[in-house]
């Protein structure tokens, strides 16, 4: 077969920018080793246990990336590409151990590969409270959870989970979430009694199954991933099927019947990254804490005047019951900004005098991919 001579020609040159493209990554992967035998000795010197994983250098980095990216590839495109030779030259340096809401195969294991790459040690735990245990512990490096949907609002217990711990959010990961429903193979929809999955995926598809399998029982369990097992287990004759995420169908040999039956097209979920270190500022940053406020006439007017005051960008106001008293409640606040920048400390002095509680959860950059 005769390959016309222009195709040639830019085979060719695809091919130089191929080598040219691993001696780089290779390159940046020796400066990553590089920069570990430095903190080596530096820990020799000092005592002091290196941290080698920076969230506020590596937001810089994919901030940087998406910014001056020229095309045909998008910027996000781009930023995902370098994120996976980050986590790979990373890994060089030290392995990340990373858990996550599991089992294997869902949407919480999909936003922890999108933080931190696939090089990472990432390990599904069974809850929330198990992903913070074990980071509080040092059995993990760090640990992904959800915190708030789109549709159906804040993960409660997650904040919960915050109340008690001494763990700090790192980093957030926003994700679109599609939803699809999936079966064994040959499943008809005529032949489905039951459709298992977490209460908020069966909140988020409320009409789709309203409409397409309005006599079929719905049964919550504790993930997705979990309701794609526990299909794939079951015996087909059974009618089961499972709402999740088209990796759970992969993971689990299930067929999809249906794609993307999410009510709301734009359904978003953020994840947060918890850790044990503050991260240092990156430039553009958010701070998330816990408040409570007296309980007396304009307590939470004087709370929530200083934002304005200050100019502080509030992004999430989530109140929740106290264990303090019947009718007291504590706030779970986001806002724009570091608590190292001058005019965010100022205006936490003041937050601070008008509570009766303020616990910090951490400074962390904002989501890039």
């Amino acid at each position: 077969m005769n390959l016309n001579p222009e195709l040639a020609k830019i085979r060719e040159e695809i091919d130089a920018i191929d080598l040219e493209i691993q001696r780089l990554i290779n390159a940046r992967a020796s400066c990553a080793q590089r920069v570990a035998a430095v903190k080596q000795e530096e820990m020799a010197e000092t005592g002091e246990v290196p941290v080698y994983y920076r969230p506020e250098r590596e937001a810089q980095i994919l901030a940087q990336v998406k910014a001056r990216n020229e095309g045909p590839l998008a910027a996000e495109e781009m930023a995902r590409i370098f994120r996976e030779i980050m986590s790979g030259c990373l890994a060089l340096e030290r392995p990340l151990s990373v858990g996550y809401l599991g089992p294997i195969g869902t949407f919480t294991e999909a936003a922890t590969l999108k933080h931190f790459g696939h090089a990472a040690d990432t390990r599904p735990l069974t809850t929330i409270s198990e992903v913070f245990r074990d980071v509080d512990a040092g059995d993990l490096d760090y640990g992904v959870v959800p915190v708030e949907n789109s549709t159906e609002g804040m993960v409660t217990h997650t904040l919960e989970c915050f109340l008690d711990s001494p763990v700090v959010i790192c980093g957030e990961v926003e994700m679109r979430i599609h939803q699809a429903l999936m079966g064994h193979p040959g499943t008809a929809m005529s032949d489905v009694t039951a459709i298992y999955s977490h209460q908020q995926s069966l909140a988020q598809c409320r009409l789709w199954l309203d409409a397409n399998l309005p006599n079929a029982e719905r049964q919550t369990v504790s993930s997705n991933a979990e309701a794609a097992r526990l299909v794939a287990e079951a015996d087909p004759a059974m009618g089961w099927v499972a709402v999740a995420g088209e990796r759970a169908a992969d993971t689990y040999g299930l067929q999809l019947l249906a794609g993307s039956i999410e009510d709301r097209p734009d359904n978003t979920t953020r994840f947060l990254v918890i850790g044990r270190q503050l991260t240092e500022p990156s430039g553009s940053d958010k701070t998330s804490l816990i408040v409570s406020v007296k309980n007396e006439p304009g307590a939470l007017y004087r709370l929530l005047e200083p934002f304005q005051r200050h100019g502080i960008d509030m992004t999430r106001l989530e109140s929740r019951p106290s264990h303090a008293g019947v009718w007291s409640y504590r706030f779970f606040i986001d806002f724009i900004g570091h608590i190292k920048s001058p005019h965010v400390a100022a205006f936490l002095d003041e937050i601070r005098v008008q509570s009766a509680e303020l616990k910090i959860l951490g400074s962390y950059p904002r989501a890039v991919l």
